[in-house]
């Protein structure tokens, strides 16, 4: 009679395994992206440093700020500082999925983690989803009207912009209109999570705590990021006001998150050098405080995220 075969994975510590994983894909990253760390690093060292330590602590700010918006989008009470370690743990995982998935698939899994069901899950994502951009360009347009000539737009965007603009997003407009028409499952599905999530956001919004924390969150995140970059800037000696590089800021991140990237390399720096270049900062210049801003706002506290990311998911966090 025939043993069977022993399972060669019984026994190995996957859960230890997976705690290093996060490392492992943050030394990789790190490894990759060395002489654009480097070439950033160096512009720092000659920086005021006041300056920088302001960036650094408005940093810290900012994942307040976050947790305030994710507990706002939930109406049962979260465990407050489990929450603000998490989203350490989630700019790590950021880094991992592009537009915001490995953020949203760590606060998925602390949710429930919390006893909720996954449609309430997802509904309080899309909250926070919803409020953080409506957030972001509410505060736009607000510095906009202050400031209208801080951000030509004529010389942001091509004359041929526009229209391929409108003609995309008619496309995506009708690819969505013929799949939900067709598709019938998915349009139950669809109806079932709205259903869910317009339930959520009316309890949410009876709440005054809840709706204080969600959209004084909301408005708080970008604010803070731009002051940060504000605080780089002004370590770097730009003689550009103070206005339009936070609203070069929000233009550039605005018109970034259009471009889906594992923590925004590429797309973020990239827009946020436009956005600096057209408000008046050169283009050497531009690019300093950009690969400054993301040393300090990112790169730094890339490490630690990810130990904490670790941490959450051996103790069973997330």
């Amino acid at each position: 009679m025939s043993t069977p075969h022993a399972n060669p994975l019984r026994g190995l510590p996957l859960r230890q395994i997976a705690c290093l994983v996060p490392i492992a894909a943050v030394a990789l990253w790190a490894a990759r992206h060395w002489p654009l760390i480097t070439a950033g690093g160096s512009e720092l060292l000659s920086a005021n440093q006041r300056w920088l330590l302001v960036a650094a602590t408005l940093t810290v700010l900012g994942r307040v700020a976050v947790s305030f918006t994710r507990q706002g989008a939930t109406v049962e009470p979260l465990p407050a500082v489990r929450l603000f370690v998490t989203q350490f743990a989630a700019g790590a995982a950021n880094h991992l999925l592009p537009a915001g998935l490995g953020a949203g698939a760590v606060n998925l899994r602390f949710l429930q983690r919390r006893g909720l069901p996954l449609p309430r899950c997802s509904a309080a994502l899309a909250l926070h989803m919803l409020a953080a951009s409506t957030g972001r360009i509410a505060l736009l347009l607000a510095l906009l009207a202050v400031s209208p000539n801080a951000l030509p737009l004529d010389s942001l965007m091509p004359d041929a912009a526009g229209p391929l603009l409108l003609l995309v997003v008619g496309c995506l407009v009708c690819v969505v209109a013929v799949t939900l028409g067709t598709v019938r499952p998915l349009r139950r599905a669809i109806r079932a999570f709205a259903d869910t999530a317009l339930s959520d956001a009316r309890s949410v919004h009876s709440r005054p705590t809840r709706v204080l924390a969600l959209w004084g969150g909301a408005l708080a995140y970008p604010t803070i990021q731009a002051a940060g970059l504000v605080a780089v800037a002004m370590a770097l000696e730009v003689s550009v006001p103070m206005v339009h590089i936070g609203i070069a800021y929000l233009a550039g991140s605005t018109l970034a998150s259009a471009v889906p990237t594992p923590g925004g390399i590429g797309s973020v720096d990239a827009a946020l050098v436009i956005a600096l270049v057209t408000t008046g900062v050169s283009i050497a210049m531009a690019t300093s405080v950009v690969l400054g801003y993301r040393i300090i706002t990112v790169w730094l506290p890339l490490v630690p995220s990810a130990l904490v990311l670790g941490v959450l998911v051996r103790s069973k966090v997330i």
